[in-house]
């Protein structure tokens, strides 16, 4: 497995687009991203993780815009874009009629848009990505499986499991290790927080408040 630089994007971006599995360092932890649109890479980061297909990946997108084109987006939807992204949110949002979907994201699919190296990647890539923590989906009973907080530990991830992951962007110790904070978005409806992690619900409160008026849905 290569270790790459924050210097080398251009040479991760080429690796995604060729369909292979890289590791990227985000706030949180290391995320193994492949192509959305490219089924075989897609089901390779299954394996990596040793994770059923029936439990979805992240989809990931460069813009809200891009959002705006794929997802029915709700007013509330808008405001948390607007006001936290890019960032630790992600967002579970209906697809739009006639889109075509991802299977390996399904329906609603759970969005974000990062920010830092993993955002400079997927902008370089031109193309959505998914993307699943680095660490084995349901380990063995007894066994505890960490998230990958380091490139080294990327590596020996790697080397126990022969994950199949081509290479790891080396950005140094990744501080937070704690999930993203999920807001579920139905169209016609209220948002609600599903689950809370880096981005606090004071802050998912005041996106979804506007001129600092009470948010009622």
């Amino acid at each position: 497995m290569d270790v790459l630089t924050p210097d080398q994007l251009p040479t991760a971006a080429r690796l995604l687009a060729a369909g292979q599995v890289i590791a990227v360092p985000t706030p949180r932890w290391y995320m193994l991203c492949a192509r959305a649109g490219d089924p075989a890479a897609t089901n390779a980061v299954f394996r990596a993780k040793q994770r059923p297909t029936s439990k979805p990946l992240l989809l990931l997108l460069d813009s809200p815009a891009t959002a705006e084109d794929l997802f029915n987006l709700s007013g509330d939807a808008r405001l948390l874009a607007d006001g936290l992204w890019p960032g630790e949110l992600a967002l579970r949002l209906p697809w739009k009629p006639g889109i075509e979907t991802v299977a390996a994201v399904r329906s609603p699919a759970l969005v974000g848009c990062p920010d830092g190296v993993l955002g400079q990647l997927v902008f370089l890539v031109g193309e959505p990505l998914v993307a699943a923590v680095c660490s084995i989906s349901t380990p063995a009973a007894g066994e505890t499986d960490h998230p990958a907080l380091t490139a080294a530990q990327v590596v020996a991830f790697e080397r126990t499991t022969k994950a199949g992951i081509t290479a790891v962007i080396d950005g140094g110790i990744c501080p937070q290790g704690r999930h993203m904070t999920i807001v579920d978005c139905p169209a016609g409806a209220a948002a609600r927080l599903e689950r809370e992690g880096t981005v606090h619900s004071r802050a998912v409160e005041a996106a979804l408040t506007p001129a600092g008026e009470p948010h009622v849905g």
